[in-house]
């Protein structure tokens, strides 16, 4: 393994952990310096896969999520609570194809007031650009919520 690819792979595994960090404590500005201005992150819909293309359609996804989660908010799952989300990110798998470009996956689970609330897994495409790498393209899958899981028979 080369020192380049090394380097790469930990620049890469930092900016994994930043995204969750700065999200769930809510510095939207420090997520949005993860992406490149021109990257795109899709997120499942009602409809379907929904595609988010530049930084300021990409902030829409997290500030639409804190306007549904908070205390005073509209959303159905109005909190009830003093309000936090902590995600949690394992099996980060890095390969890495050259000097600027990198794909990744890794699982990640959700944490809020009442508990596990979801999980999924995120799908990376990574892009170096003057030794700085950023998200060039994020999948967020979700697999699961709390509300999937079957009720036991209490006969």
């Amino acid at each position: 393994m080369y020192d380049w690819e090394l380097t790469a792979r930990e620049q890469i595994r930092d900016l994994v952990a930043r995204y969750n960090a700065s999200g769930d404590s809510g510095r939207f500005d420090e997520v949005m310096a993860l992406f490149w201005e021109d990257a795109e992150m899709e997120t499942g819909g009602p409809d379907g896969p929904v595609v988010k293309r530049g930084i300021d359609e990409i902030r829409t996804i997290f500030t639409g999520a804190a306007e549904r989660w908070r205390p005073e908010g509209r959303g159905e799952h109005r909190a009830t609570a003093p309000h936090y989300v902590r995600h949690s990110v394992s099996t980060l798998v890095i390969d890495v194809d050259d000097e600027a470009h990198a794909r990744g996956y890794c699982y990640f689970s959700v944490v809020m007031p009442h508990g596990l609330d979801h999980w999924g897994r995120y799908f990376d495409r990574y892009e170096a650009r003057d030794g700085v790498w950023k998200f060039a393209r994020r999948r967020v899958t979700a697999e699961g919520h709390v509300g999937d899981v079957p009720v036991p028979d209490e006969r």
